[in-house]
């Protein structure tokens, strides 16, 4: 996953600098200028994921030259069976989405419900066994 992560922490800084590129092009255009942090900040997102994977699984077979085809045979991954964080995750967009009509006080309510729901589903299993020998 370490080239997914700096692939798309190229991506990330690509957007950053158009960003800011385009805001003094644009003399700081509010549309154009938030696409682009948003797009800045989901391909972080993608690229920190990705980092998280690679640190704690290491390399994949697919990484490796020297790896056999049936070294990626097996389980995939581990689905958790229940878990509380979605709906907190789902919650604390409402929230944000209604703190955008209603007032800042309730965005950032809501943003850090949506973080907190965020960082839960993200980190529930960090301490959890990858099931790999050695």
């Amino acid at each position: 996953m370490r080239t997914e992560s700096l692939l798309f922490g190229g991506v990330a800084a690509f957007f950053a600098g158009t960003a800011v590129f385009y805001g003094f092009w644009a003399h700081w255009d509010p549309a154009g200028t938030a696409a682009l942090i948003v797009a800045f900040l989901m391909a972080s997102v993608i690229s920190f994921f990705c980092a998280m994977n690679h640190r704690r699984k290491g390399l994949r077979p697919q990484d490796r030259p020297d790896a056999e085809v049936a070294e990626g045979a097996g389980p995939l991954e581990f689905f958790p069976p229940d878990s509380r964080w979605p709906v907190v995750t789902a919650a604390g967009f409402a929230v944000t989405a209604t703190g955008v009509v209603y007032g800042l006080w309730l965005f950032l309510i809501g943003v850090g419900v949506l973080g907190a729901g965020v960082f839960g589903m993200v980190f529930q299993y960090a301490d959890r066994d990858s099931g790999r020998a050695g």
